[in-house]
């Protein structure tokens, strides 16, 4: 099972950026699929996830109304289309994949089982 995540780089704030996460070795149809992202010298946090199931969305504040994560099941792949970006953001980006998990625990990066190995995203004038 592979996760491989793409399409970080540097952009100014304000820009955008998409990220893409192509998994492969395994359907994942209905996992539940996640970013997480990791801060220079901070540890890290959940970003957004999408339920294997119902196709909910979920989001940390400092996502909410700037980044928008969706899936494409043919594809096997999960985006984070990213707006607004702001100095803040600047981090490398991780996919992660689960599967057979209570809703409750979808934030918790402790409750996923395959990683991808992260893009970094720089964002700086």
């Amino acid at each position: 099972v592979q996760l491989q995540a793409s399409g970080g780089g540097l952009v100014q704030p304000g820009g955008s950026l998409r990220l893409s996460c192509a998994a492969s070795g395994r359907t994942f149809r209905r996992d539940d699929m996640a970013w997480f992202r990791q801060g220079p010298g901070k540890e890290r946090e959940f970003v957004a996830a999408i339920r294997g199931n119902s196709g909910s969305t979920f989001y940390e504040e400092h996502a909410k109304g700037r980044f928008a994560i969706s899936r494409d099941t043919v594809k096997n792949a999960v985006y984070l289309q990213m707006n607004d970006l702001k100095p803040e953001d600047t981090a490398v980006y991780y996919c992660a994949t689960r599967s057979g998990q209570i809703l409750s625990t979808i934030r918790d990066q402790n409750y996923y089982h395959y990683w991808g190995q992260g893009t970094l995203v720089t964002v700086s004038s």
